[in-house]
């Protein structure tokens, strides 16, 4: 009798260490068939200063938008990291194809951390089969052990969820809930594999799939994460990818704080910060750690990027919509006013064009400038940035896919080139060498004027 309770009891307990954690779901009918594992937890810092980013992936990364906001932000909001980046992103791509071009396009560049965001097209688009999660787990360990081979650090990233069926894929059948389903399985799997090779996980699937529903929720149906054809996202998704990608390299996000001195008449400022002069309740600052800024003032901007007064929270083309589902000012974006021996009850903080009202008691525990400022006297100055970093991104597309292959053969997977395949690439870093140099002349310091006056 005691031997048959302690298997018992054994066996209850391997059962229970066999039953991995899930993430909370919403309570909703929408979620009951899912059953996302918990990601692993996030600690430390993962980049080195001087890293060389390579973000890899399908179609959803040669839109060149999340890419395009980690590059903005590494760029301009952790300067003292020096961190450079490129896109690798193509069409169509499958984790498989990946591997075949991994060498020839990626590793010649000897990136020393990479982000990895494919799934979406290795689900095949179709109610999950054993033999489609075996071919995605398969070829991800051997992708995360061929960058670990070239001493490259790695952040595997989930694939995103569907919004409805792909119109364009003639061979997709299922229902939207099944390809769902089958792109969570992979998620999970993602998850297994990061484990097993001790690298970085970025989830880009629950949260995306659960802001998507809160959306819809709070915006009507028609809003939706993956984007207006189901698979690609506009800004808002976007913006959940590369908060999921930063989040997960360990970034603490604070860009800095300043903490005045009413009494005194002082301003102190943290690293990235210096003062330039005070005068009674008003403080002139030179930055250069910008705050990450996701709309420009109109005509400031490279033509793609949201406009302020056009990127309203209830719209997938906004990066403001996407930073509301998920707590990325809080986690990432943090600039911060504190205020300490104030006399008045209320004041005035003025801020480049821009002036708000704030009790005593609010700028004693400390505003965001980043969030109660969208448009800020860094605003222009991340816009030109921007700009330069959408036209090197431009360019890493056109030279891995055009300029590389002079055949005029663009599918996933190729690899020849020609037989002067050095000498090409030579001659086509000339300019994507004067395209980096662009973003890194475009990011100048920062003079602005903090004024804090009584109510």
């Amino acid at each position: 009798m005691r031997t048959n309770l302690i298997l018992l009891f054994v066996l209850l307990n391997l059962g229970l260490r066999a039953a991995p954690a899930l993430e909370s779901k919403p309570d909703a009918a929408f979620f009951e068939k899912f059953q996302p594992v918990k990601a692993p937890a996030i600690s430390g810092l993962l980049l080195k200063k001087g890293d060389r980013l390579a973000i890899c992936g399908d179609s959803i990364t040669e839109q060149k938008m999340y890419s395009r906001i980690m590059e903005d932000y590494l760029t301009m909001c952790v300067p003292q990291l020096h961190v450079t980046v490129r896109q690798y992103g193509w069409s169509g791509e499958r984790v498989p194809g990946f591997l075949i071009r991994m060498t020839n396009d990626c590793l010649r560049f000897h990136p020393t951390i990479a982000t990895t965001c494919y799934g979406m097209n290795d689900c095949e688009y179709r109610p999950y089969e054993d033999r489609i999660g075996q071919t995605y787990e398969t070829t991800s360990v051997q992708m995360v052990e061929n960058f670990k081979a070239h001493g490259v650090r790695v952040v595997l990233g989930s694939p995103g969820p569907v919004s409805k069926m792909p119109s364009w894929v003639k061979t997709a059948n299922g229902k939207t809930e099944d390809l769902n389903l089958n792109l969570c399985t992979l998620r999970n799997l993602d998850i297994a594999v990061a484990k097993r090779e001790k690298v970085r996980f970025a989830d880009l699937f629950w949260p995306m799939f659960t802001a998507s529903y809160a959306g819809s929720q709070a915006y009507g149906a028609n809003y939706a994460v993956p984007g207006n054809d189901g698979v690609h996202p506009l800004w808002a998704g976007h913006t959940l990818m590369a908060f999921a990608f930063l989040k997960a390299m360990g970034l603490d996000g604070d860009i800095g704080t300043f903490t005045v001195d009413l009494k005194r008449n002082k301003i102190k400022v943290s690293d990235g910060h210096k003062v330039v002069s005070s005068q009674p309740g008003e403080f002139t600052v030179e930055s250069t750690r910008y705050p990450f800024c996701p709309c420009a003032p109109a005509g400031a901007a490279e033509a793609s990027y949201p406009v302020y007064g056009q990127d309203g929270l209830d719209s997938e083309k906004s990066i403001r919509s996407g930073m509301a589902l998920v707590p990325f000012n809080q986690t990432l974006n943090r600039l911060t006013l504190v205020v300490k021996h104030a006399t008045a009850a209320r004041y005035q903080v003025t801020w480049g064009d821009d002036s708000k009202a704030f009790t005593a008691e609010q700028l004693a525990q400390g505003i965001n400038l980043a969030v109660e400022f969208p448009v800020n006297p860094f605003t222009a100055a991340f816009s030109r940035v921007d700009a330069a970093v959408a036209a090197k991104q431009a360019y890493e597309t056109r030279e891995m896919k055009s300029l590389f292959r002079q055949t005029g053969d663009h599918k996933p997977g190729i690899q020849a080139i020609t037989a002067h395949t050095e000498e090409i690439v030579t001659e086509t870093e000339k300019e994507h060498d004067t395209l980096a140099a662009a973003v890194a002349a475009a990011f100048v310091p920062v003079t602005h004027v903090i004024k804090i006056t009584a109510l």
